[in-house]
């Protein structure tokens, strides 16, 4: 008896760690916690998450992000940005982005809802010198306050252009627009035309605004449908130069009433030196009828021989480990 006890006892010790060195696949949600509008980069050698924290605006007052060297094993860098260091900022920080630039980390992110041009709020910026933080507030105000061309000033995201330049694309209540930053990213600069934001608003655009090249080709990606109806999706278009026209081409990412509900907001990682990519989103599982309670999921992404982007399976199992060499 003693012998079957010990077993017993240890087996419970050891069957853990048995299951996480046996673990193939990330699984999804990658981590656990209600997360949603992921930002994925990769730094270095690591995969980087950024998200929403998904509670009730008035809770959404900080950043957790998520390292890992696979895809698998996921590790949480708590509060790598809260409200104490914006002090503008009151509630409904959503949808970060980040850029490495120099010796820096900036991180963009919207805050506090706005609804008119008279409330405070808009895109903010915040700077740390690592990935993890504490990022600090850049500005001491928002760089984007003002609600232009119909688009609310939310779900930003900083693309870097083959010449340099680096272009913020942002825009809620479906209108999208597109800006020049300066290079410290403290501002605006004018296009050639004098303006400084044009609207790109493509046919379907909601929120959450994406864009990246590939052989050649500028891809730009957004969200459709309600964030917590069962419509909300991804959808994309392609052109030649980072000016357009931008035709909605077709559905990538929906959900399966199978798996999940909600799928969208998403982000994409393309493996250096490969032709590897995937796509990092938000859904609700099934079980859940809070708006709020949206996971971070992962699933590969392909394209077809004439480069289109092929439509995306939502999985419970998620993406095979996969180690930046």
């Amino acid at each position: 008896m003693k012998r079957l006890l010990i077993l017993s006892i240890l087996a419970a010790f050891c069957l853990p760690n048995a299951q996480a060195q046996t673990k193939k696949t990330s699984g999804n949600p990658i981590f656990p916690g209600w997360y949603a509008d992921p930002e994925a980069t990769i730094f270095g050698k690591e995969y980087w998450v950024y998200p929403t924290f998904s509670d009730k605006y008035e809770k959404q007052v900080h950043f957790d992000a998520f390292s890992s060297k696979d895809l698998v094993t996921w590790t949480k860098h708590a509060n790598v940005l809260d409200s104490s260091n914006v002090k503008w900022a009151k509630m409904a920080m959503w949808a970060p982005a980040i850029v490495h630039k120099g010796n820096k980390y900036y991180f963009f992110f919207g805050a506090n809802d706005i609804q008119n041009n008279e409330t405070v709020g808009g895109i903010g910026v915040a700077v740390a010198d690592k990935p993890e933080g504490p990022f600090k507030d850049l500005l001491g105000k928002p760089l984007i306050d003002k609600i232009i061309n119909g688009a609310q000033p939310i779900d930003q995201f900083v693309f870097h252009d083959k010449d340099g330049q680096y272009y913020i694309i942002y825009g809620g209540w479906g209108h999208c627009n597109i800006a020049k930053l300066k290079d410290d990213f403290t501002g605006l600069v004018p296009f050639e035309d004098g303006t400084t934001y044009r609207s790109i608003t493509p046919e379907g655009y909601v929120e959450g605004p994406l864009m990246f090249i590939r052989k050649g080709k500028y891809y730009f990606m957004w969200s459709e449908g309600g964030w917590t109806g069962p419509d909300y999706r991804v959808a994309y278009a392609m052109a030649d130069n980072i000016n357009g026209p931008f035709k909605r081409i077709a559905t990538v990412l929906k959900q399966d009433p199978a798996v999940a509900r909600g799928a969208g907001h998403h982000s994409v990682i393309n493996i250096p030196g490969t032709d590897e990519y995937y796509i990092i989103y938000h859904r609700r599982p099934l079980t859940e009828t809070d708006g709020n309670h949206r996971e971070t999921c992962i699933e590969k992404m392909v394209f077809d021989a004439d480069g289109l982007i092929q439509p995306v399976k939502i999985t419970n199992e998620g993406v095979a480990a996969r180690k930046i060499k």
